[in-house]
Parts: C-alpha cells; sequence; structure tokens
C-alpha cells in the first residue's frame, strides 16, 4: 500500500540506531579538535602550523596530539556516516512506501541551503555545502554491493592522490611565477596575514567580505581539487560498513577488537611517521604540501576505522550506560551541535564578539575545545528530555517531509 508524503512522520526516536548515534555524536565533538584553528588562526595555519602562531614547546606538542589523533580522522567519521545514513535513509523511506529518491534530494537541497546559509553568515569552513553535492552522486550506488562500493571508494579516494603526487614530483619544472603564488598560499606574508586578521576582527560586514572569499573557494577550487573525492570515498566506505553491519554494532567483539588493534597501529604508524617527516623538512611548500600529507591523508583512514571498532565494543558492552546514553544524544543534535559549535566559536574569536582571532595560542585553544565539549555534553541530554529532535534536526525533517510535528515530547512524544 502507498501512502502519502503529507501522512509519513519522520523517523521515530525509539527507531534509531544506538551504536550509529553515539559514533556519530563522539565524531562532532571530534571535529573540533581541528576546526578550533580555523575559527582562531589564519586560514594558511591550517594547512602549515608555521605559518601562524608559535610552534614551540607546549604549542608544539598540542599541535602534534591534534595532528596524531584527529586531523581527518573524525571528518572521516562523519563522512562514512553520512554515507550509511544515506541507505538507512532510503531502506525506511521505502518500508513506508515513500518515494525515497524524492526525499532523498530534498533533504539534501535543503541541507545545500543550511550550508550555504552557515558557509556565508557565519563560517566559510562549512562542510554541510560539501555533504550535500556528494550526496546527489552517492545516492546513485545505494543499491551497490558492499565489494563494489569499496572498489569505487578507493578510485575516489586515490584521485587526488595521484594529482599532489605529481604536483609534488614536478615542482622543480614549476614556472617561478606559478610556484611564487603557490608559496603565497602556504606561507603568506605579514601584510595578507594581518588583512585576514583585521577583517574577522571587525564588524560583521567587514567579516563578510573575507568570509565570502573564502567560502567561495572552499567550495569551487578545492571541493573539485581534493574535497569531493575524499568525501565520496568515505560516504561509499560508510555504506559498505553500514551493509556488513558494521555500525550497528552486529559483528562480534573478535571482529571489532581486530578493526581497533589493526586500524589504529598502521593508521597511527603512518601518521607519526608523516609528523616526524614533515618536521625534518621544515615544513617546506616543496615537500610538506603535496608529499608529505599524504601520510596522513592514508593514514587517517585506518585511525577512523579503529575509533570505529572502539566506539563498537564499548556499545556492545554492558557497561558504560552513562557514556552511551550522553554520547547518543549528542549525535542525535549532531546537526544543531555542529552549527551551534560556530557560533560559540566565532562569538570568541569574531569581531562581533570577543574578537580574539589571531590572539589565541594551540595550548589555550584545548581548553576552549574542552569548555565547549562539557557544554554540549550537558545541553544534549537535557534537551532531548524534553523534546523528540533537535532544533535543527526538527526543521530539517519538517523541510524534508513537508509536514511539521510538534517537537516537545510531552505533547507529541512519538
Amino acid at each position: 500500500m502507498n501512502h502519502n508524503i503529507n501522512t509519513i512522520s519522520p523517523t521515530a526516536p525509539s527507531e534509531r540506531i544506538l551504536s550509529i548515534d553515539v559514533l556519530r555524536g563522539f565524531a562532532v565533538l571530534g571535529i573540533l579538535i581541528m576546526n578550533i584553528q580555523s575559527f582562531s588562526m589564519v586560514g594558511s595555519a591550517y594547512i602549515n602550523p608555521t605559518a601562524f602562531g608559535d610552534l614551540t614547546g607546549i604549542n608544539k606538542w598540542v599541535w602534534i596530539t591534534s595532528h596524531f589523533f584527529a586531523n581527518a580522522k573524525f571528518m572521516s567519521i562523519f563522512s562514512m556516516l553520512f554515507g550509511a545514513g544515506i541507505v538507512l535513509f532510503y531502506e525506511r523511506a521505502i518500508s513506508k512506501g515513500l518515494k525515497a529518491g524524492t526525499l532523498h534530494y530534498r533533504r539534501n537541497l535543503w541541507l545545500f541551503i543550511f550550508g550555504m546559509i552557515h558557509a556565508y553568515l557565519i563560517w566559510y569552513g562549512d562542510i554541510l555545502v560539501a555533504y550535500s553535492l556528494c550526496a546527489f552522486l552517492v545516492y546513485l550506488f545505494r543499491k551497490t554491493k558492499p565489494k563494489t562500493l569499496l572498489i569505487v571508494g578507493f578510485a575516489f579516494f586515490i584521485i587526488p592522490v595521484v594529482v599532489q603526487l605529481f604536483f609534488g614530483m614536478s615542482i622543480k619544472y614549476w614556472p617561478q611565477e606559478a610556484y611564487d603564488n603557490n608559496m603565497q598560499t602556504w606561507f603568506p606574508p605579514a601584510d595578507v596575514i594581518q588583512q585576514e586578521i583585521d577583517a574577522l576582527r571587525g564588524t560583521w560586514m567587514m567579516q563578510m567580505e573575507q568570509r565570502a572569499s573564502d567560502s567561495l573557494f572552499m567550495q569551487t577550487f578545492l571541493f573539485f581539487y581534493q574535497v569531493i573525492w575524499r568525501v565520496v570515498s568515505m560516504m561509499l566506505l560508510g555504506m559498505a560498513l553500514y551493509k556488513w553491519g558494521v555500525l550497528s554494532a552486529a559483528r562480534s567483539r573478535k571482529f571489532y577488537s581486530r578493526m581497533l588493534f589493526i586500524g589504529l597501529i598502521l593508521g597511527y604508524t603512518l601518521v607519526g611517521i608523516g609528523i616526524n617527516k614533515n618536521f625534518l623538512a621544515s615544513w617546506s611548500m616543496d615537500y610538506s604540501m603535496f608529499i608529505g600529507k599524504q601520510f596522513n591523508y592514508f593514514g587517517s583512514v585506518g585511525v577512523a576505522l579503529g575509533y570505529i571498532g572502539l566506539i563498537m565494543l564499548i556499545c556492545k558492552s554492558d557497561f558504560f550506560t552513562g557514556f552511551k546514553r550522553i554520547f547518543a544524544a549528542v549525535g542525535k543534535m549532531a546537526f544543531t551541535n555542529y552549527i551551534l559549535m560556530s557560533v560559540i566559536c566565532t562569538f570568541i574569536f569574531y569581531g562581533y564578539g570577543f574578537g580574539l582571532f589571531g590572539q589565541v595560542e594551540r595550548s589555550y585553544q584545548s581548553l576552549i575545545v574542552a569548555a565547549i565539549w562539557v557544554l554540549i555534553l550537558l545541553i544534549s541530554p537535557w534537551w532531548l528530555k524534553n523534546y523528540n529532535y533537535g532544533p535543527l534536526e526538527w526543521l530539517w525533517r519538517g523541510l524534508t517531509y513537508v509536514k511539521f510535528h510538534r517537537n516537545n515530547r510531552k505533547n507529541n512524544p512519538l
């Protein structure tokens, strides 16, 4: 029996998969470890830690620790979960007699709109636009077998590696003008850095010009050069893991233990080698911009899979009930929490708030991350005691299904 789209409710809280919510909560908190650098420091410092800020003593070890444990690891998990979510959304829509394709594309069209608002009005480092665009493509693979998903995913994954290795190995043949332009990105001169600082410490309209320029770069050149390949590959991997029952904690403890140890050992080894080689090369553009980054590019996937194994073991355990409950709440509100982190951090660092952009070293950034984590870990369970969904989740679902249900848990417990 087919149902009209307007008579069908979004997924009820009781239908959710606990392990996926816990993992999503873990990932959304983890991405702040790296994002805090973009919120608080000039953009070049994210790819080249020597471009801005102190990199000695405790600040150096904070950078090493964040890179080792977090850089691209949590975003990889988030991308995998997004891919898994596409299959899960499709399955549930079909089971309810809905037009899954219509819902999927409407859902991601609204995500694209949310992402554009986020990128141009709040923070240029938005990932929602990229996710929505990649989801338009990835949906075509929703029925594909897991092994095929891995093959196609690897093909996407390896493309930027080939491109960047080509650039890295051919750099000595570049025209001087091309080399100098690239160096401006890797190690901007003092006046360019000061211009970015002044803009983001200024009024909201002064920030707008800088934010719009950075967002456009992220959504055009960087998207096609690097982001689309990595995100699509991780989404396809997430689809495969979901179909194999990995993300729903359906596999054995032995399986997840192997996943944990093999993933972390291989991943951390590659990441550690990369850190060492980049410091030995003094973070020169000739080596680190193209070749030196490949160690973390590959190693981060192993680490991400190791983290997934760890979270699945926790979810299968009879212990850690408090941990699972709290992190599941954070995961259920991942969209809201992601935007909330941007609002808090831009208020701390940008001119319409405290205006601390460019003034907070890495050691103090870590304290801000910890404080925001505590806030989100407290707010999320409290909110879900009173409401079925986070505020942005509720809005997104309503726009997707073209029907808004009361969110108050007492009036509408679903």
